[in-house]
């Protein structure tokens, strides 16, 4: 036990049916049916081989995409093939979540096999929407069809997606109110490493702050500032930029009008009061970068040109960004600090990620933009630890105790390991 949550160490597997909840979320090309990246299933798949391994049969659950924009929803088809190149052994893929198709598939397994049920958002008690509405306790999660159906067929759940630990749905909260529960390889290991970024850094310690969750960043700047666990904190993209707004300076209509629109003007007036707790560590943009006509052009924070449209963060701010990075003991990035996409306004970012790359202080990214950033420059094996969750990880830092968490600590409780 760790954390006050079961470990893979605490059960006995063998000829034992496992529900385990994975996060094997990815970018989707659905025209030829396969997966962008596949960083999140390799993650996982130490956890399936060793239940595999010690005698289990393995029933994984997973979504893929979101019911509020539909842009990566999906089937899970795709995953069960990488999957099964993985491994070495076929994963079979069940068109179904807990209707006869899956319960049946369940009661044919033998040890060692692992079957992918479909999408488990395909069900309407899974999605964002049903979650964000009703807000079902553990519980009452523990009633739906999902679990009721599923439970009974089950000996022991593991929850491997640390990705997904900030959501509070039935196949990541349900199942621990029923049945004896562990946490996965992948959970554990990321779970360590958040706790010690937040209770036993390195100092100095820098967070740098982009991103594209601005509510999360916040919350995050608050608490890692107040707890003494951040020296500094360099700010990018939004979160700089609306913290230059609170401080009265121009940043342009374009940048502002973006952020109004995007529904973060209440974090101006928030902004001001952090700042001006917190100035001496927090450090700001000295400069931006817009694109006009496919050129890049910079201006310096003060100065900015009214029709100004921020999408970087300037060369001045990041040679000084990399300087502070490469005095430091460890360094914290949740995303890019601008459209990295993009060539003429990807400069920050590279920096930023090659800074990282370049420090011999310990590292941490985490979130998609993290991944995706690392991989476009050549970086990722030279970062301490890319982190699979993002809204997960950036929810951990902000001090919250996350459902998944909460819920497989209650398991423990109630179903102590033998």
């Amino acid at each position: 036990m760790r954390f006050g949550i079961n470990t893979l160490d605490d059960f006995d597997f063998k000829g034992k049916t496992v529900l385990c909840r994975v996060d094997l979320n990815q970018p989707v090309d659905k025209s030829t049916d396969t997966l962008k990246s596949i960083h999140r299933i390799k993650a996982c798949v130490p956890t399936i081989k060793e239940l595999s391994d010690k005698g289990a049969k393995i029933v994984l659950m997973a979504h893929q995409g979101s019911d509020i924009e539909y842009k990566n929803f999906y089937c899970t088809r795709p995953h069960a093939k990488v999957l099964t190149e993985l491994l070495g052994f076929e994963v079979k893929w069940i068109e179904d979540v807990c209707n006869p198709t899956a319960r049946n598939a369940i009661k044919e397994m033998k040890n060692g096999e692992v079957i992918l049920l479909d999408n488990v958002r395909f069900c309407s008690e899974e999605q964002t929407l049903f979650e964000m509405n009703l807000k079902l306790t553990h519980e009452q999660q523990a009633k739906t069809q999902v679990v009721t159906k599923l439970a009974p067929l089950a000996d022991l759940y593991v929850c491997d997606a640390f990705a997904a630990a900030h959501r509070d749905q039935p196949t990541l909260c349900g199942f621990e109110q029923v049945l004896p529960s562990a946490m996965g390889r992948l959970f554990e290991q990321e779970y360590c490493v958040v706790s010690e970024l937040m209770e036993q850094p390195k100092h100095p310690c820098v967070f740098v702050l982009g991103g594209a969750k601005i509510s999360d960043a916040f919350m995050m700047m608050e608490t890692v500032l107040s707890s003494g666990a951040a020296d500094k904190v360099l700010t990018g993209g939004l979160v700089g930029e609306i913290i230059l707004s609170a401080k009265g300076l121009e940043i342009g209509k374009g940048t502002l009008d973006f952020i109004l629109k995007s529904g973060y003007g209440d974090f101006i007036e928030k902004a001001k009061g952090i700042y001006e707790k917190y100035s001496d560590k927090i450090v700001l943009p000295s400069d931006l970068a817009e694109v006009k006509d496919g050129n890049r052009v910079e201006a310096k924070t003060g100065s900015i040109p009214a029709d100004f449209n921020a999408v970087d963060i300037g060369t001045e701010t990041s040679k000084i960004y990399r300087d502070i990075i490469l005095n430091a003991k460890t360094v914290f990035a949740n995303g890019p600090v601008g459209v990295f996409e993009n060539q003429p306004s990807e400069l920050g970012t590279k920096i930023l990620f090659e800074s990282m790359a370049d420090t011999e202080g310990y590292t941490v990214v985490g979130g998609g933009d993290s991944v995706t950033a690392a991989k476009k420059y050549n970086v990722t094996d030279k970062l301490g630890y890319i982190c699979t969750g993002g809204g997960a990880l950036i929810r951990f830092l902000t001090g919250e105790e996350l459902p998944v968490v909460k819920a497989l600590r209650h398991s423990a409780k109630i179903f102590p390991a033998k």
